[in-house]
């Protein structure tokens, strides 16, 4: 494989998998913008493109291919013998994981080869982006890492929960380490228009009918992507929750009819919201973090939702058409 990075010797060597995704490409230019790492990207752009990649750096570098395909992964990890995984490659989204539950299942693959192949090249530590969903429907309030039951249901849930499981049984056998990350509702301005706050706003700033379903109740927590980039690299960078799971997300609940008002105001929007009938699966109740954690850990308090969609909106309607 020809990689094409000089002989510079970096401190860590990290490798990003899914790293043209929404989370993974924004990670990737935190941890560039420290000389000391190579980071490393891989992606299959099966759901995502070219111009959402970071641009490339002397220590920064994307790679396409599948971490699902051991071969290919194989000789990635080994050309660079990394320091660090932060291992984000996944099918993401409820429309598509429901439409398509055996391409997610595809996924248990790459999450076998990461764990397998990082163990034997002796990676550090595994930081894995798993989900809210793995709790299924809530029966916990504040959903806390370590008590509230995991009642995964969904394809995609249940394949987070069995990445989770993997990562525990790997270092319990061969004490390989690692951090699991379970992310509610992640946003920000370069986030796929098929994600609920992207959706609304692309609708409301073309005054187009902003759809929800149901009556709109079920409630989520909305984490702007900022908090999240510094809430994971200050873990990753002060060694925190070795082998453990910590929430990302914010902690203030907002049902989906009030966020779909929220938007249709802030933007002066002639929107009208139209009701769907209800999703048989996968549109859980509620979602509310325990995130006292994360709190610690940024040492203030999350953006608020207002503040994060205006951060949104100052970035031009040019990337939010641009997906």
């Amino acid at each position: 494989m020809r990689t094409n990075i000089s002989r510079h010797s970096f401190k860590r060597k990290i490798l990003i998998t899914g790293g043209a995704g929404f989370i993974a490409s924004s990670l990737a230019n935190k941890l560039a913008k420290d000389p000391e790492n190579l980071v490393i990207i891989i992606d299959n752009l099966s759901t995502s493109t070219y111009n959402k990649l970071p641009d490339q750096t002397q220590n920064l570098r994307f790679i396409k291919g599948d971490v699902n395909d051991y071969k290919e992964i194989l000789e990635v990890m080994l050309s660079f013998q990394f320091h660090y995984v932060f291992h984000y490659a996944a099918m993401v989204g409820v429309q598509r994981t429901q439409e398509n539950p055996v391409s997610v299942l595809r996924d248990i693959r790459g999450i076998e080869n990461i764990c397998r192949i990082s163990k034997n090249i002796g990676v550090r530590r595994v930081f894995y982006a798993s989900s809210s969903e793995v709790y299924g429907e809530p029966v916990e309030f504040p959903q806390n890492a370590h008590t509230t039951p995991l009642n995964s249901r969904l394809p995609y849930a249940i394949v987070k929960n069995l990445g989770e499981a993997y990562l525990r049984s790997y270092s319990k056998e061969y004490n390989l380490d690692f951090t699991i990350f379970r992310f509610f509702n992640t946003y920000g301005p370069k986030q796929s228009k098929d994600f609920v706050i992207s959706k609304f706003l692309i609708a409301a700033l073309n005054d187009k009918d902003i759809t929800i379903y149901g009556q709109g109740q079920q409630t989520r927590t909305f984490c702007y992507i900022d908090d999240n980039i510094e809430a994971t690299t200050k873990i990753a960078y002060n060694d925190l929750f070795i082998n453990d799971v910590v929430n990302i997300g914010n902690s203030i609940e907002t049902p989906i009819i009030d966020l779909a008002r929220l938007i249709i105001k802030i933007t002066n929007s002639q929107s009208k919201i139209i009701h769907l009938p209800p999703l048989k699966d996968g549109d859980m109740t509620r979602r509310l973090p325990d995130n006292s954690e994360m709190i610690k850990i940024l040492d203030r308090p999350p953006i608020s939702l207002d503040q994060g969609l205006k951060k949104i909106l100052d970035k031009g309607l040019f990337e939010l058409n641009n997906l």
